[in-house]
């Protein structure tokens, strides 16, 4: 037998060991926390695997992403189209589609009849930005939101589609966007994660599900996935401690699992350990944290100005509402997801049901972030995957139809943080089914974020078996007409 044979045996005890007790001492699921400290938050000038974190000026300290889950339609909420309409029920040219590709679930019609809206539109502002009347809240706060009409995807069906905005790429295995910001810039705030999720289904359910990789973060270090927050009573699973175990006791705990951790660590030389360490004390932390900001009473005059949904924990209007008191407390990245906006049949009552669900809080964040003084370094982004169709897929009537996916064309807005107020940027043609002027790729739109937030997105990379990976890929350019 080897002479060193007893000292492997006794080093992989002890690590079965240290592993062990990792799992048991009440811990459980506190691995799954974040903690805000990020490898790179050492301030300006800290190099990032290519490049210097803190080099540009950022114009947002934070970000509040809406994510409208299932694709909302353009032509019903933001991109006015009469001629749409008063060609309704005629069969689309040829010549707009393009023999552009088309899922499967519209690929076998025989026919393609357009379906004007069935909704009004009327302008706002100063900007005269049309808007459908299912938006009126938001067409109040028009001249603060930069509209962007012309952004375009690669992908085609609901997943694949979610993680390339989430991640920058349609397959899973990358981080999501909120885990590069976590990565780059770190926490501004040591007892809340940099990255928390917030999750909310309309009145239309939720029939596309969302999965934690959209908010993971693959191969960067696990402190920079997003947490996410529910509602109720345990807003983060496994926070509290177990009965019958003190803060002090947990305290201790905590203290001889870091000693041990470290021991591991100076013998394996892994990473993760360090993440493992960190996210036991972000829990720890967390534990005074998080039910004061979740037991916060607002006045009643905030409850009314987001909606009567406000009240209701885990509702859209409730997530809005807290993701103000997130942005207050100086999360990095909020990112909100909502369901129910698929409209592959009946889109008219989607679009009533989901907008209702979404204008008067959508609106109410910005005038809240506002007048706090907070709108101005937080960027505010609200949009889904992809666009819908202009063709009705499915029977069309006169007050009805479907609208499948459409990756070429759809609408985006975001305020605050540095965007530019008012403007209305990218066209599309007369049926919203091709862009004509400023195109915006998925990759441009992450590029430019990632400006705002002061990173460089060519520079902030990562590098994993043998190749250096960031957000955009090898894509993406800044979109500087948005940038005030």
């Amino acid at each position: 037998m080897p002479s060193n044979c007893h000292n492997y045996q006794k080093i992989h005890s002890r690590r079965d060991f240290i592993n062990k007790l990792g799992m048991g001492l009440g811990g459980l699921s506190l691995a799954t926390l974040m903690n805000p400290v990020s490898a790179t938050s050492m301030g300006a000038g800290t190099q990032v695997q290519g490049g210097l974190i803190g080099a540009i000026p950022a114009k947002a300290k934070r970000v509040i992403y809406l994510f409208q889950s299932g694709a909302p339609s353009q032509q019903d909420l933001f991109d006015y189209k009469p001629k749409l309409r008063d060609l309704h029920g005629q069969e689309l040219p040829e010549s707009v589609r393009k023999g552009q590709r088309l899922t499967g679930m519209t690929s076998g019609q025989g026919s393609f009849p357009l379906a004007g809206s069935v909704f009004n539109f009327r302008q706002y502002g100063q900007s005269g930005k049309w808007l459908s009347d299912r938006l009126p809240y938001l067409g109040q706060v028009a001249d603060e939101i930069c509209w962007v009409q012309s952004m375009y995807t690669e992908a085609i069906n609901h997943d694949p589609a979610v993680m390339f905005f989430q991640t920058g790429s349609q397959f899973p295995g990358r981080p999501s966007m909120g885990a590069w910001a976590s990565y780059g810039l770190g926490s501004l705030n040591k007892n809340f994660p940099s990255f928390v999720v917030l999750l909310s289904k309309g009145l239309n359910g939720g029939a596309q599900p969302l999965y934690p990789r959209s908010w993971g973060s693959a191969f960067l270090p696990s402190q920079h996935q997003g947490v996410q927050f529910r509602a109720g009573i345990d807003p983060v699973l496994y926070l509290n401690n177990p009965a019958g175990i003190t803060r002090t006791a947990r305290r201790n705990q905590l203290d001889r699992l870091r000693e041990l951790q470290e021991l591991q660590r100076a013998e394996s030389k892994d990473p993760e350990i360090d993440a493992r360490i960190a996210q036991y004390e972000m829990a720890f932390r967390m534990q005074a944290s998080v039910p004061d900001l979740m037991d916060t009473k607002e006045p009643d005059y905030i409850y009314d100005m987001y909606g009567p949904e406000s009240k209701k924990p885990g509702t859209y209007a409730a997530n809005c509402l807290l993701a103000r008191r997130l942005a207050e407390k100086d999360v990095r990245f909020i990112q909100l997801y909502h369901r129910g906006w698929d409209a592959h049949g009946n889109a008219p009552g989607v679009v009533k049901n989901q907008s209702y669900d979404t204008d008067q809080a959508s609106a109410a964040l910005i005038m809240d972030l506002k007048q706090r003084g907070l709108l101005e370094d937080t960027l505010v982004i609200w949009g889904g995957e992809f666009g819908r169709t202009a063709y009705s897929q499915g029977k069309l009537t006169i007050d009805n139809y479907g609208r499948d996916h459409h990756p070429q064309a759809f609408t985006m807005w975001m305020a605050g943080g540095g965007v530019k107020p008012g403007l209305i940027y990218g066209k599309t043609d007369d049926f919203s089914y091709n862009i004509v002027e400023n195109p915006v790729h998925v990759h441009d739109f992450q590029a430019t974020v990632m400006r705002l937030l002061g990173i460089d997105h060519e520079a902030l990379t990562y590098k994993h078996q043998g190749r250096r990976f960031r957000l955009t890929d090898v894509h993406g350019k800044v979109v500087n007409d948005l940038l005030s």
